[in-house]
């Protein structure tokens, strides 16, 4: 037990840091510091209230547990001499040390495409995912805003990893910081890649803030996480996407905010 809770005692330091730190900071330069020089390029244009950024970090702080939780339980009990976790990097070679990288990045966006449409279900919307999209305007702190039913499904990705692959601490410590940054990005409320990406050969492929902002403020299609294939190659993809980019991109500063 002394492994689990140093584990867990562990993870939920590094995951707490992470959170606070990215949405925080992020959140006070564009939410505060920038908010009325930038606010005509918010991409929609009001602001959630207090009590939304109150919610929002409340249930953060839950999934934050969880996320800890669920490594704790695997790598911090007999459980782990059944996954792939290794600790020598040289032990598989380094090319598969790298190439592991852009395969959890294929395989955790596939996860989420499917695992995000599944909580779309009328059956299981209301116990998994409403909590998430009560933020109809995110903020960056929405990022790990879920029900603990969803927190347990996102983490579900780590599972998935040590048990079909052999994964280091390296592996899942960088890939786990890219996706909180990737995160607080598509929760920003700004779009931060330049005007045209959306139409670009590699960016029409990316997700980006507007994109993920879309299925807030609507809830229905535009399911993807770090890329948008799955979206187009399954017709979900909102058609009006484009526009809303090019329409964010072009604005002047006359327009006011709410």
């Amino acid at each position: 037990m002394n492994s689990f809770w140093q584990h867990f005692s562990t993870t939920l330091q590094t995951v707490s840091l992470r959170y606070f730190l990215f949405a925080g900071t992020v959140w006070l330069v564009w939410y505060v510091l920038l908010k009325k020089k930038i606010s005509f390029k918010k991409i929609q244009l009001r602001f959630p209230n207090s009590k939304d950024y109150r919610r929002e970090i409340f249930y953060s702080v839950i999934t934050m547990i969880i996320f800890a939780l669920v490594p704790a339980f695997i790598l911090g009990t007999p459980v782990r001499q059944y996954t792939f976790f290794y600790k020598d990097i040289h032990q598989y070679g380094m090319l598969w040390f790298w190439a592991a990288f852009p395969l959890m990045f294929l395989v955790h966006d596939t996860y989420f495409y499917w695992t995000h449409r599944l909580m779309h279900h009328p059956a299981l919307f209301k116990t998994f995912h409403l909590l998430h999209h009560k933020s109809t305007n995110p903020s960056p702190w929405a990022a790990y805003a879920f029900y603990p039913t969803e927190a347990v499904v996102e983490a579900g990705i780590f599972i998935v990893f040590v048990f079909i692959m052999p994964i280091t601490f390296w592996h899942l410590f960088f890939f786990f910081l890219f996706m909180i940054v990737y995160n607080v990005y598509g929760h920003l409320g700004w779009e931060i890649y330049p005007k045209g990406f959306n139409k670009h050969w590699l960016g029409r492929w990316i997700n980006t803030s507007v994109n993920h902002n879309q299925h807030h403020q609507h809830f229905k299609g535009n399911y993807g996480l770090y890329f948008l294939w799955w979206d187009r190659w399954m017709g979900t993809l909102r058609n009006d996407y484009d526009l809303k980019f090019e329409e964010v991109k072009n604005r002047l500063p006359h327009l006011k905010t709410v």
